[in-house]
């Protein structure tokens, strides 16, 4: 029975959590089972979000304790914050959980913590609501389990095979600023215990290719966090250490979060009116274009356009940038070409490649694939657009790409990428303190 002082504190934990964007699930599949209770069915179980198929997936997404020992400048749940603190025992927790889940409420939880007293004693009761849930309560739904830096390989070991995913944040991606915001911390707590996930997952596909029925470690892989705007990090100095991650075999996702100033009075910290949501924005954009089109984070950013530009999508601007790329023949191009063109996404490049066996393809054709023409039509060709056709070819190099860049942008487009660069950013100097 939950009581009322359990609510509250469920209210005050939920509330802490929900900066946390790292709480997405993929790649786990729990059949239902007699005597367990739920199932994650075709790998889903992610937070307010979408599954494969359409389905909206909720999570309960909760931390055990918003009390912690670190004192870091862009946590809202930092040590120095007169804040209202709670603490869930680990029986109320399960209690929660699956009274949640009796009500049709939740699919699964998503749990982290504030660090009190030792990153041991933490992991350990997080491991202990993981283990009990599945092995007590019998709970066969999604776990997504945040693992405390600085914490023992044991622990680790142990919350692994309860846990269908787990997650380190990385929160800043340079070693110096993660030290000016964050001084009780180092990348090396946070990559030593990515590390001990990613060997405890790759040792269990092998010991399950000798032992059919091994138990999982982390089948769904490992998430981390960046936030965006906290720090003087440009989108280069992001997506090269996403690069990176994702050269990793269990990564599965970098999430980014842009900055809200939820400790004003640090002035460590810019000032900002608004969270960066476009830039956000666009770093999922170019992170996509890291994972399934095939391009390079020194394609998508270099040293002359170190940030993304805020007015038009990654893909788009790489485009503009490369007009001797293009025109495209969407009867000849191959997929990787296919895969740059604005307005091509990978299920209508797949389209195009496996129907012009049958049949040259118009721009008829390509709008029913799914084409956005309003943007691809400037950077391709096909049957009806070649010059055995008195009506004259309008691509880029015809118009250059100045002179596209405005037919392509929108007025919301444009007003929205404007209000984000009036934003202030007064990062001052720790010297001035």
């Amino acid at each position: 029975m939950l009581t009322e002082q359990t609510m509250e504190k469920l209210r005050i934990l939920a509330e802490s959590a929900k900066y946390d964007v790292s709480c997405s699930s993929s790649g786990t599949v729990r059949k239902g089972k007699q005597g367990m209770v739920g199932s994650t069915v075709g790998g889903v179980g992610i937070c307010h979000s979408f599954a494969d198929d359409g389905r909206c997936i909720s999570l309960l997404k909760v931390m055990l304790t918003n009390y912690c020992m670190y004192d870091c400048a862009y946590c809202i749940n930092r040590r120095s914050n007169d804040i209202k603190r709670a603490t869930l025992s680990v029986s109320e927790l399960e209690e929660i959980t699956m009274e949640f889940y009796r009500r049709n409420y939740i699919e699964g939880l998503f749990l982290s913590s504030g660090v009190v007293r030792n990153p041991d004693y933490t992991m350990e009761r997080l491991a202990a609501i993981a283990r009990d849930l599945r092995t007590v309560h019998r709970f066969n739904g999604y776990i997504h389990l945040k693992s405390i830096p600085g914490c023992s390989q044991e622990l680790l070991n142990e919350a692994g095979r309860y846990a269908d995913r787990m997650s380190v944040n990385i929160e800043i991606p340079k070693e110096e600023s993660l030290k000016l915001l964050a001084p009780e911390k180092d990348h090396k707590s946070v990559f030593q215990p990515m590390k001990l996930i990613q060997q405890g997952v790759l040792e269990n596909k092998e010991d399950r290719k000798k032992y059919r029925y091994a138990p999982r470690f982390v089948p769904a892989g490992q998430s981390t966090q960046m936030i965006v705007g906290a720090t003087k990090e440009t989108d280069k100095d992001i997506l090269t250490m996403s690069s990176m991650l994702y050269g990793q075999p269990t990564m599965r996702r970098v999430y980014y979060s842009g900055y809200i100033s939820v400790n004003t009075y640090d002035p460590r910290l810019p000032v900002l009116k608004q969270p960066p949501l476009v830039r956000e924005n666009r770093l999922y954009q170019a992170d996509w274009l890291l994972r399934f089109y095939h391009f390079k984070v020194d394609e998508i950013v270099d040293d002359m356009h170190a940030n993304l530009d805020l007015e038009v999508d990654p893909k788009l601007a790489w485009a503009l940038r490369h007009p001797e790329a293009f025109p495209v023949d969407i009867n000849t191009a191959d997929y990787e070409q296919l895969l740059r063109v604005p307005g091509l996404g990978t299920k209508s490049a797949y389209l195009i490649v496996n129907s012009r066996r049958f049949n040259r393809l118009t721009s008829y054709d390509l709008r029913k694939m799914g084409v956005v023409m309003k943007k691809a039509k400037y950077f391709i060709t096909c049957n009806e657009l070649t010059s055995q056709f008195s009506q004259p070819i309008i691509g880029i190099n015809e118009l250059h790409p100045e002179r596209l860049r405005p037919l392509l942008i929108s007025k919301a487009q444009q007003k929205r990428a404007a209000a984000e660069r009036q934003l202030s950013f007064d990062f001052k100097d720790d010297t001035e303190q």
